[in-house]
């Protein structure tokens, strides 16, 4: 195959992407919905608040009693009860009259405002806080000042979260106020993770001369971690069609939405996915124009979607990230699956080979904007230049020197607080 005709990164992703469908719904309970996409629109069963209660610790009146309070000429008023929060008052308030009440409490019959109690000449700082039998008022406040009335935040019947929504905690708070245990979700994807080749030996294992351990499981499990997905773990596939079809059959029998292996993509003698693919399956496509990551399969394993990553592991996880976790955010409902990316200026000049370019970085900022630089080796066995990096800038197809001050587009992989 050319060089001409590998695919841009751009048409694999549009490829990949339209074969990945949105998974059916499930009823999840409540805290189980957190960072998953609601899959049905949700309408609020009753008003929230659901009746008027105090926003303040202080006295329920009547506003029109206390129009000419001040602290020069105090209003005094009655005291005829004490409402704590959870307990509803048989007091009525009439005029000349007031209850002390509490933050939340339910604003008992006849009142319709709080005067908030530093404004009154109760000892409010007192722990022990009796209860007097008359407040001087010191402040006027208008018909409604304080209170918190039914419906004020959610009126019943208000759609309070679309479908197609994502649930954050303040999502969730908002759905457990309205009494909902349960919520209807897209399901998240089952990601089948697969290493091949004779190479790989656990982790846990001591190196012998020609093994590594298989470091891309763990790596890929973890990246379906962070795209809210299920790693289903299928273990390590020796160099032969036969491991790796029974690994395959293993995850279909497992439920795997998609099937994520690393190495045996290329056009080695021991390279035998796409091979398997081939015979038991199909390929759409096997390289892309882009670096790291040339060597990469797509194409579905009998009717699960199939992705072959690279072996090396900055090209499998660079991979992964522009290609696989978009897909896995589809199949979960997410409307938008691109990583946030931002304009910034180069402290340094950078070299490419015309493919477009993923170079691991740094980006800071400071008061003229948003600068990069280079976390050290990018040869694409080298991971600590990936944990150094919050960012890869993207180096255009076509462009082979980038000189310092010039501007690139970067996707952050992190946000950190302390530059941003």
């Amino acid at each position: 195959m050319a060089e001409s005709e590998f695919l841009t990164v751009n048409e694999a992703l549009q490829i990949i992407l339209s074969g990945a469908n949105i998974l059916s719904p499930e009823v999840v309970p409540l805290m189980e919905g957190l960072n998953r996409i609601v899959a049905t629109p949700i309408l609020a069963r009753e008003d929230l608040p659901p009746f008027a209660n105090s926003a303040m610790d202080g006295y329920a009146v009547r506003a029109d009693d206390v129009s000419t309070a001040s602290g020069q000429e105090p209003v005094p008023l009655k005291v005829i009860g004490d409402i704590a929060a959870g307990f509803v008052s048989e007091a009525m308030v009439v005029s000349g009259t007031a209850t002390r009440i509490t933050t939340g409490a339910p604003l008992p019959w006849g009142a319709d405002s709080v005067i908030p109690v530093e404004d009154t000449s109760e000892t409010w700082r007192d722990t022990r806080r009796p209860l007097p039998e008359q407040i001087q008022i010191m402040r006027a406040v208008d018909k409604g000042s304080y209170v918190r009335w039914p419906g004020e935040d959610v009126k019943s019947g208000y759609l309070v979260v679309a479908a197609g929504q994502l649930l954050r905690p303040q999502e969730i708070g908002l759905l457990a106020s309205l009494g909902y245990a349960e919520v209807e979700v897209i399901r998240q994807p089952r990601v089948g993770i697969l290493a091949t080749g004779d190479e790989l030996i656990p982790i846990e294992a001591p190196l012998v001369p020609g093994k590594i351990r298989n470091s891309n499981g763990y790596t890929q499990a973890a990246q379906t971690i962070a795209s809210h997905a299920i790693p289903v773990q299928l273990g390590v596939a020796g160099d032969t069609t036969q491991e790796v079809r029974e690994r395959l059959a293993e995850g279909l029998a497992l439920g795997v939405d998609l099937f994520v292996s690393s190495a045996g993509v290329s056009v080695g003698a021991y390279d035998i996915v796409k091979k398997v693919l081939e015979e038991d399956g199909e390929v759409n496509f096997w390289r892309v124009r882009m670096r790291p990551g040339k060597p990469l399969t797509y194409g579905r394993y009998q009717s699960t979607p199939y992705l072959g990553l690279p072996g090396n592991p900055v090209s499998a996880m660079v991979s992964f990230e522009r290609f696989a976790r978009p897909a896995i955010l589809k199949m979960a409902g997410w409307p938008n699956t691109e990583r946030p990316t931002i304009l910034v200026r180069l402290n340094e000049e950078i070299n490419s080979d015309g493919r477009e370019s993923y170079i691991r970085a740094v980006v800071s900022r400071d008061s003229s904007g948003y600068w990069a630089e280079t976390t050290g080796g990018q040869g694409s066995h080298m991971m600590t230049s990936l944990v150094k990096a919050n960012a890869l800038l993207i180096i255009p197809e076509g462009v082979r020197s980038v000189a310092p001050g010039v501007e690139l587009t970067a996707m952050m992989l992190d946000w950190p607080g302390t530059v941003f």
